[in-house]
């Protein structure tokens, strides 16, 4: 999706949450509509980059409700909408200026009750409301140009940087005004229909735990994508919302939540990645569909994106990517591998090999701070590449990137039909349970007391009360 494309979406929710999207599946069989317009393009777009569409007829009324009950409340209770529930773990939503609004399953599942969900719907619909989809979209033609001239005027290097580094600042600035403004209305709106309105920073304090769980699972600082990021740093969201809910009420004191219908709804619902679109189970990732699977290196998180797998080793040292190409049948593997789609690579280093019965080649590339070893392996119609990168380039490290690819395989039909998706299970709290206990019931491998408390909004102090509902994920 080009960058003005992007910007024209107004995707609120994504706080520094590392979207985990499906590896894309070549489809020869979609044909384009003739002339389409801008908005269903910008639909084509989201939906192939979040999974497309998730069929759930009982979520899909659920939201629709809510929408109307907005709607109803709303400045502008004439415009129509349509939402899309997306297949995706990703904790995001966006608006289209036609009234199109998205939101993910992730986020449903992140969600806690209906006001929270409400929240996330009226900011929404406020973008809607206050054209920001057209005014950003001068914002960003403005970048554009600014950018054009930087590339192909300036030629000072330094004075160039600066003129780009002015302009993203100002689209970033630009941006965040919009939220905080689209912030303001949502809640207006989610109180005036009757939902609690501090659901709007109680949800944003749930995506940025999910955030911070994500990012120190990865390795990463969760606040260095707050600078440049097209929706203002989490807390001061947080800050805003309650400043904005305290002019309809005090906590609790008004406004329904809707606790334990949202979460009856959300019994049996697919959580975290779609098998059927491939997924990660600690270390190793599996694709049905493609009917392939491969294990990463000793103390790497996988993370499955629209574009590729992405692999990050604890520390930051080692990384890895896996995606897939198109080479021509009769263009051999070591001739692509010399091609240039990577710079600097060891011409000498170039060789032939075979990976589990699959014909392949490899190669070592340099780059200013990392090595490369390069693998790409065809299997089907199609070139998967292995890109394994370290900063400390050591035999140990070629060996481990060695029994990597040397793992990825074909798998069996009883494989692939032997594979379940994980589901939120809403489980009633008894007499005895702790967070602890129903923790330990969780189908999740890395950090299941985490994300129980992340996906039920918990603290690790909180006491659990007999007869309350919470979420717990099973296979």
């Amino acid at each position: 999706m080009s960058a003005l494309a992007l910007l024209l979406l107004a995707g609120c929710t994504s706080s520094p949450d590392f979207r985990q999207v499906s590896l894309p599946v070549p489809d020869s069989t979609t044909v384009a509509p003739a002339r389409p317009t801008a908005a269903q393009r910008e639909n084509a777009r989201i939906l192939a980059s979040y999974g497309g569409i998730y069929d759930s007829t009982r979520l899909q009324a659920l939201v629709e409700q809510t929408v109307d009950r907005l709607v109803a409340a709303s400045e502008r209770p004439d415009l129509k909408y349509k939402v899309t529930i997306l297949n995706s773990p990703a904790i995001n939503a966006f608006a289209l200026p036609n009234g199109q609004l998205y939101i993910t399953r992730g986020l449903v599942a992140l969600a806690s009750d209906k006001a929270e969900l409400a929240s996330v719907l009226a900011h929404e619909m406020g973008h809607v409301i206050a054209h920001h989809a057209a005014i950003r979209e001068e914002q960003a033609r403005q970048a554009q140009i600014i950018s054009h001239v930087v590339n192909d005027v300036l030629s000072d290097p330094n004075a160039g940087a600066l003129a780009l580094a002015k302009s993203k600042l100002t689209l970033a600035a630009f941006s965040r005004a919009q939220e905080f403004e689209a912030d303001g209305i949502g809640v207006g709106i989610s109180a005036r229909a009757g939902f609690d309105p501090f659901g709007a920073s109680r949800f944003l304090t749930g995506m940025q735990r999910n955030a911070d769980l994500k990012s120190t699972a990865a390795g990463n600082d969760p606040r260095a994508l707050d600078f440049l990021s097209s929706h203002p740093a989490t807390p001061e969201r947080v800050k805003n919302a309650l400043a904005n809910a305290r002019q309809f009420s005090g906590p609790g004191a008004a406004g329904a939540r809707d606790r334990n219908d949202y979460l009856d709804s959300l019994d049996g619902m697919v959580f975290g990645e779609d098998p059927s679109e491939g997924f990660v189970r600690g270390r190793r990732f599996v694709h049905p569909k493609l009917a392939f699977t491969f294990m990463a290196p000793p103390g790497f998180t996988l993370d499955n994106t629209s574009q590729a797998v992405l692999g990050l080793k604890e520390g930051g040292g080692e990384a890895l990517r896996l995606d897939v190409v198109t080479v021509p049948a009769e263009q051999t593997l070591t001739a692509y591998l010399k091609s240039g789609w990577i710079e600097n690579v060891d011409q000498a280093s170039v060789e032939d090999t075979v990976i589990n019965g699959f014909p392949a080649a490899t190669a070592t590339a340099t780059g200013d701070n990392w090595s490369f070893r390069l693998y790409a392996v065809r299997f089907g119609s199609d070139v998967y590449r292995f890109i394994f990168a370290t900063k400390t380039k050591s035999a140990q490290a070629d060996k481990s990137f060695r029994d990597s690819v040397m793992s990825f395989r074909r798998m069996s039909l009883k494989e692939t039909s032997e594979i379940h998706p994980l589901r939120l299970k809403i489980v009633t709290v008894a007499a005895g349970d702790t967070q602890e206990k129903l923790a330990h019931r969780m189908a999740v491998s890395d950090r299941p007391l985490d994300v129980f408390r992340v996906i039920n909004g918990l603290n690790p102090g909180d006491k659990l009360t007999p007869g309350e509902k919470l979420k717990i994920v099973v296979e």
